[in-house]
C-alpha cells in the first residue's frame, strides 16, 4: 500500500536566531570615541558622523584598544545564561567591502567567543492574560563580542552613510535550532531582552537599533532530526517583524518543497511593507570571509577572580524572580508578570514592602495598577527613560507602604485610598497629610452607622431590594449601601456597613 504523500500539515518549522545586541558602554569597543546612545538619547537626533575618532573612521596608522567594559558586559551575560566563560578568547578579521565598514573587515571573534553555550528561559503565550504560559528552555549555542558597522539611509539615487554607530560594541548572540514556531521567536526575543535590560547590560530599545535580529529558518517533515537548508533572513528590527518573517518564509518553504523544488541555502531580506522575503544572495560560509587572527588586538584571558567579581554585579533572574514572588509573597501571577518586566518596579515594589510587609498583594495591586497608571498618564514621566525612579521622588515607597497600612488599619476606605492616592502623585504630599485636610477619616461609629442601617432598611423604597436579598440575590446588598454612604459624605466604613446590613437583614 502506497504512503499519502505529505501535506503542509506534515510540517515543521525549524528556526535558529542571531540577535545583534548594542551593549551599554560609554565608549566604543575598540576606539575611544562615545557613543551616547543611552535610553533617553535617539541616535537619529545626534549630528551624523559626530561620534568617530580616527580609529572608527580607519585613518592610517590608528590602531585599536580593546573596551574592558564591553568585555566584562559580554561577560555578564554569560553568567546570566549560564554559559561557560573560557579562559582565553581572541579577536579575528572578518573580511568583506561594504561602504558601511571604513576598514573593508569587521573585528569579530570566530574561533575562541567570548562565552560557549548557556540557556535562555522563555514563556509561551497562554490562551489567557491572566495564567501563566508554558515554559521552555533554548539554548544558545554561542555568544560573541564584535563591532557594530555604520549606517546606510538610502535615497532614490543615492546614499548617506553614517558612521556614528561603527565601532559600537555589539554582542551578537546565537541560539541553537530549538524554536518551533514564529510565538517562540517572539517569547524568546522577549525574555532575552527583558534579561539583557534587568542585567543593565543593554537597553534592547529595537526603535533605536540596539536589539536587531537574524532569523534562520528550514522546514522538515515531523519526527526527522536532520537540519535542511535553511534561509536567513537578515535585519529584521521589531519583533512583530520577526514573527512576520518566520511566518511567511516557513509557507514559502513548505509550498516550494510540496512542488518538488529543492531549497537553496541563502541569505534572503524581509519588505514589511509587502510582508514577503527576496532572494539577496547565496548563504555564504565562514572561509568566504577569509577570517585570520587580528594583528593589532592582543589575545585576553579572563581570570576565575574576574568572573567571580562580575557574578556577583549580577541581579535576581527575571523569572527566577517572579517564582520567588510567587511563593515568598503568594502573588498572582497578574501580578508578577506586570512587575518582573521592569526592574525598578520590583525593587520599589521590595522597598515598600520593607516598610509594611503585612500585605504584599495591596502594595503590588497599588503599583500594578495605580502606579503604572499615573505614569502612563503623566506625558513628562512617559518622556523620561526611568520614570518609574522619577515617580519614587513623588510617592517615596515609605509613603506608599503607609498609604496601604492607613487602609489595612480602616483609616481610610480602599476607594478613599486610591483619591489620596493621585493626590499623592500630584503633589508629592504623604497620605496622613492629605488624609487631615481631606477630613477621610472613616467613620467607625458603630452605634451612628446602625442608627443610618435601620433608617435605610425602614424606607419604602427598599422594600423590593429586601424582597430581592431574602430570593438569594445577595449581590442586592450593594444598592442599600449607597444611601448610608452618601449620608456620611463617603466616610463610613464600608465593611463596618456591610455587616450592620447584613445583621439587621437576618433579623427580618
Amino acid at each position: 500500500m502506497t504512503a499519502a504523500a505529505p501535506t503542509a500539515a506534515d510540517y515543521e518549522t525549524v528556526i535558529g536566531l542571531e540577535v545583534h545586541v548594542q551593549l551599554k558602554t560609554h565608549a566604543k569597543v575598540f576606539a575611544g570615541a562615545p557613543y551616547l546612545h543611552g535610553g533617553t538619547v535617539n541616535p537619529s537626533e545626534i549630528t551624523p558622523n559626530t561620534l568617530t575618532d580616527p580609529v572608527v573612521l580607519a585613518l592610517p596608522g590608528a590602531l585599536p584598544v580593546l573596551n574592558k567594559a564591553a568585555l566584562e558586559q559580554s561577560i555578564r551575560f554569560g553568567l546570566t545564561t549560564n554559559a561557560q566563560i573560557p579562559a582565553f578568547c581572541n579577536w579575528d578579521r572578518k573580511n568583506y567591502f561594504y561602504p558601511d565598514s571604513p576598514k573593508n573587515y569587521q573585528i569579530s571573534q570566530k574561533d575562541h567567543p567570548v562565552t560557549l553555550g548557556g540557556e535562555v528561559e522563555i514563556e509561551l503565550p497562554a490562551p489567557s492574560r491572566n495564567i501563566m504560559g508554558e515554559h521552555k528552555i533554548i539554548r544558545l549555542n554561542h555568544a560573541h563580542l564584535e563591532e557594530d558597522v555604520g549606517k546606510l539611509t538610502h535615497a532614490a539615487s543615492s546614499s548617506l552613510i553614517d558612521f556614528n554607530r561603527a565601532g559600537a560594541a555589539l554582542l551578537e548572540i546565537v541560539t541553537e535550532p530549538d524554536l518551533r514556531s514564529p510565538d517562540e521567536a517572539a517569547a524568546f526575543l522577549n525574555a532575552l531582552r527583558i534579561l539583557l535590560v534587568s542585567a543593565n547590560i543593554s537597553h534592547c530599545d529595537m526603535e533605536k537599533g540596539q536589539m536587531r535580529c537574524d532569523a534562520n529558518v528550514s522546514v522538515r517533515l515531523r519526527g526527522e532530526t536532520r537540519l535542511n537548508n535553511r534561509a536567513e533572513i537578515k535585519n529584521l528590527n521589531s519583533i512583530s517583524g520577526v514573527k512576520n518573517a518566520i511566518e511567511y518564509e516557513a509557507r514559502r518553504q513548505i509550498r516550494e518543497t510540496l512542488a518538488g523544488q529543492t531549497l537553496p541555502q541563502e541569505t534572503r531580506g524581509w519588505n514589511a511593507n509587502s510582508n514577503r522575503s527576496y532572494p539577496l544572495r547565496s548563504k555564504e560560509d565562514a572561509h568566504d570571509y577569509r577570517y585570520f587572527p587580528d594583528p593589532d588586538l592582543m589575545p585576553v584571558r579572563v581570570s576565575a577572580a574576574d568572573i567571580a567579581r562580575l557574578a556577583d554585579s549580577l541581579p535576581e533572574r527575571p523569572f527566577d524572580r517572579q517564582r520567588r514572588y510567587a511563593q515568598q509573597y503568594k502573588l498572582p501571577y497578574t501580578l508578577t508578570s506586570v512587575l518582573i518586566p521592569d526592574r525598578p518596579l520590583c525593587e520599589y515594589f521590595e522597598t515598600a514592602l520593607a516598610f509594611y510587609p503585612d500585605n504584599p498583594t495591596s502594595l503590588a495591586n497599588f503599583i500594578a495598577n495605580d502606579f503604572l497608571g499615573a505614569l502612563a498618564a503623566d506625558p513628562e514621566m512617559r518622556s523620561l527613560h526611568s520614570p518609574v525612579e522619577a515617580a519614587s521622588l513623588r510617592i517615596p515607597p515609605a509613603q506608599l507602604a503607609s498609604l496601604v497600612k492607613l487602609t489595612d488599619q480602616g483609616t481610610i476606605s480602599r476607594q478613599q485610598a486610591r483619591e489620596v492616592f493621585v493626590e499623592m502623585f500630584a503633589t508629592g504630599q504623604t497620605p496622613e497629610s492629605i488624609i487631615s485636610a481631606r477630613g477621610l477619616h472613616q467613620n467607625t461609629d458603630t452605634s451612628a452607622i446602625e442608627a443610618l442601617v435601620r433608617e435605610t432598611l425602614a424606607l419604602p423604597s427598599s422594600a423590593k431590594t429586601i424582597a430581592e436579598i431574602k430570593a438569594g440575590n445577595l449581590k442586592a446588598i450593594n444598592s442599600l449601601k449607597g444611601p448610608i454612604m452618601k449620608a456620611t459624605k463617603g466616610t463610613a466604613n464600608p465593611a463596618l456597613v456591610d455587616k450592620l446590613l447584613r445583621k439587621h437583614l437576618e433579623a427580618l
